[in-house]
């Protein structure tokens, strides 16, 4: 195994937080994942992987102080009463076992919730209405309501130590996710007590919670303070003045600052509009205003670009969320000097989706995110091979790469056979759109990982034939052929072919991502988007910066409407507005003729006509299965050969995200040679704690 690179000795040093000490600087900052206290089992085990790759400090997500801060449907943690403690006790433990710290983040919501399942009254500085749910107003807190609060706070850190944490956060950041938060933003705080009016007042809930912490286990625990320091709205929110003025006011009260930007969706900027070390320009100030450690983050992957953070004094500790989902081994490997190797995010927040939608978070890049308990997956080891025998692998998209790289780590001899000029399938051609570029990491590495491999033949612009596959020497064959986009337009919307005039142009997707443009450059473009994902948009972006006439239709009441799950939905229609696309929602596709589309409404069917020289439509895709399904049906000559099974897997069985491709080529692997009842092995969460 190589030795670390000297230059990157300064990422392990130790670092005094408090009464606690790390064993280096690698720090997994509180995020969510969709498991909590649902999940509790699941969540435990992949925080303790992160521990156990390396990480030196891993904090849990938000975690409710009481019934009155009901996240529900969200799945994150709770801390209301004793009956909660066993939850923490289980991660605190895998955390600790490989000598890590353990961070709890406690929270309260204010008037970010509803509170739809405990029925309280939300909470708020002022009367207002809820931030997401408009029809149930907070009520303004009394000043008993305040000294509850402190309470609740000093309640919960009791119970966090007990639990056996070592850091304990006071949250507010991400805009108006907190309730202590909401009380620093004059939008909101317009009271007319000592809480509400001048920033020293709006400042004195934050400054006496952190106070009432430090006085109840700073003796024992470290206090840290997770504050945004811009939110981005210039003088209508949090900005530099203002947080520069906040953190002078409580430079030394927090034993650690974790500083970022507001909102969420600025602060886990999606690498389509943000690049790694984002945020520096913003949070850089807080290190000249206090002698505490201070950790941020900036979608980190590059240690080189982590030496340089410490170096040049913008924070002390490398805070990652995403790019310790991705490769929770992440320090080990830089430590090990294989950097080479890690796993990089790509930025394309399949993990936040998870929170939004209250399922165990997965990862494109990582498919053993959130398997960890549930399948046993672990993201380095994995079972040795079954048997002696070979396996094909044809197709090397997200799913054939994943698949052979898995089955090279089992020790399998793998052939991978690949019909085009280039290994890395729809990903590859995706990734031709500009705004998707560091996606191509999901190609690039797995693709670095099999030429490092002996036991691996890559074939490229290899086309095989059904009866070639027959006659080969393989003992289990991999289908992974992935998928084309259909030009019909079937999709959730039409679910029979829309008419088209035969005069009329249609564009497949597939044509654009492989360079394809209208001949005409001044030729009007209407792209019709079915999927409500991030290609529709994508395709614009590209063709409007390309200087093209383009419209965007969807049916949905919102463009790329499922993007809101991975916090891309408001760059998009920022970006496409800058761009001068024109955005029509809730309008189908009724006919195509020759310079023109007829639209209707979803609703009531009123036409409209929209000119378009050239339709692109971005509706769903057909898996390309007829190699698989012709292997199938000669079945009868396989018994003179070696083959044992041939399986579909990927796009070409259904289509789905490259998450998906990713994890169904991981699951071949691991499941290749195993007992049909192991294969098809998890295991359930059953409750753990409550009331």
């Amino acid at each position: 195994m190589p030795d670390r690179n000297p230059r990157y000795d300064i990422l392990f040093d130790p670092i005094q937080i408090g009464p606690k000490t790390t064993k280096n600087r690698f720090y997994q900052v509180p995020h969510c994942n969709g498991m909590g206290h649902r999940y509790p089992r699941a969540m435990a085990e992949m925080r303790g992987v992160k521990a156990e790759g390396g990480w030196a400090v891993v904090c849990t997500e938000e975690c409710s102080i009481h019934p009155s801060s009901d996240l529900s449907p969200a799945t994150l943690m709770r801390l209301w009463s004793d009956a909660d403690l066993p939850v923490h006790e289980l991660m605190v433990e895998k955390v600790h076992a490989h000598n890590s710290l353990a961070g709890i983040q406690l929270v309260h919501n204010g008037f970010e919730v509803a509170n739809y399942v405990t029925r309280l009254p939300s909470l708020a500085p002022g009367n207002i209405p809820t931030e997401n749910f408009p029809h149930v107003h907070a009520r303004a807190m009394t000043k008993a309501d305040i000294k509850d609060f402190r309470q609740w706070h000093i309640d919960a850190a009791k119970r966090a130590r007990r639990a056996g944490y070592d850091i304990i956060y006071t949250y507010a950041a991400h805009g108006t996710m907190t309730l202590l938060y909401q009380f620093l933003l004059s939008r909101y705080n317009t009271r007319t007590d000592e809480y509400g009016g001048s920033l020293e007042n709006r400042v004195r809930l934050l400054r006496e919670v952190l106070q009432d912490l430090k006085d109840a286990v700073g003796d024992t625990c470290a206090i840290a303070l997770r504050f945004a320091v811009d939110e981005l709205l210039g003088d209508d929110g949090m900005n530099q003045s203002e947080a520069q003025d906040i953190v002078g006011m409580l430079a030394e009260l927090p034993d650690l600052w974790d500083v970022n930007v507001a909102a969420w969706h600025n602060d886990s900027m999606p690498s389509r509009f943000g690049s790694e070390a984002g945020q520096q320009d913003y949070i850089s100030f807080v290190k000249t205003l206090t002698t505490k450690p201070v950790v941020g983050v900036g979608r980190f992957t590059s240690p080189d670009t982590m030496v340089s953070q410490i170096k040049n004094d913008v924070i002390d500790l490398i805070g990652a969320a995403r790019p310790s989902i991705a490769d929770p081994f992440l320090p080990n490997k830089i430590d090990e000097g294989r950097e080479d190797e890690i796993r990089e995010c790509i930025g394309c927040n399949m993990c936040t989706s998870g929170d939004y939608l209250a399922y165990p978070m997965r990862c494109t890049q990582n498919p053993t995110m959130g398997e960890e308990w549930r399948r046993g997956w672990h993201p380095v080891t994995i079972e040795k091979a079954g048997s002696s025998a070979s396996v094909l692998i044809v197709g090397a998209g997200p799913a054939g790469l994943e698949a052979a790289v898995a089955l090279s780590d089992r020790g399998y001899q793998v052939t991978l056979s690949e019909a085009r000029k280039h290994l890395g399938g729809r990903v590859i051609t995706e990734t031709s759109l500009q705004s998707l570029g560091e996606w191509r990491r999901v190609a690039d590495h797995r693709t670095w990982l099999l030429s490092q491999r002996a036991n691996v033949q890559t074939f490229t612009e290899s086309t095989l034939t059904a009866d070639e596959i027959i006659n080969a020497d393989y003992a289990h064959i991999a289908i992974a052929t992935g998928s084309h986009w259909r030009t019909d337009f079937i999709g959730l919307q039409h679910r029979q072919p829309v008419p088209i005039a035969d005069n009329s142009t249609i564009l497949a997707v597939d044509a654009v991502l492989n360079g394809q443009r209208p001949s005409d450059h001044s030729a009007s473009v209407l792209i019709y988007d079915d999927d409500h994902y991030y290609l529709a948009s994508a395709l614009a972006e590209q063709l409007a910066s390309e200087g093209r006439d383009v419209t965007l239709v969807t049916p949905a009441a919102d463009i790329a409407e499922w993007t809101h799950n991975t916090l891309e939905h408001e760059h998009i229609q920022i970006r496409l507005r800058q761009l001068g696309v024109k955005i029509i929602c809730n309008k189908h596709i009724s006919h195509v003729d020759a310079g023109h589309v007829t639209l209707a409404c979803v609703y009531i069917d009123t036409p409209m006509q929209v000119e378009a020289d050239v339709v692109i439509p971005v509706t769903s895709r057909r898996a390309d299965d007829s190699l698989f399904n012709e292997l199938q049906n000669q079945k009868p000559a396989w018994a003179d050969t070696k083959i044992k099974s041939v399986t579909n897997i990927g796009d070409s069985m259904a289509p789905a995200t490259i998450a998906m491709a990713v994890y169904a080529g991981h699951e071949y692997a691991r499941n290749l040679d195993l007992p049909a009842e192991k294969a098809r092995f998890f295991r359930r969460e059953l409750e753990l704690g409550g009331e």
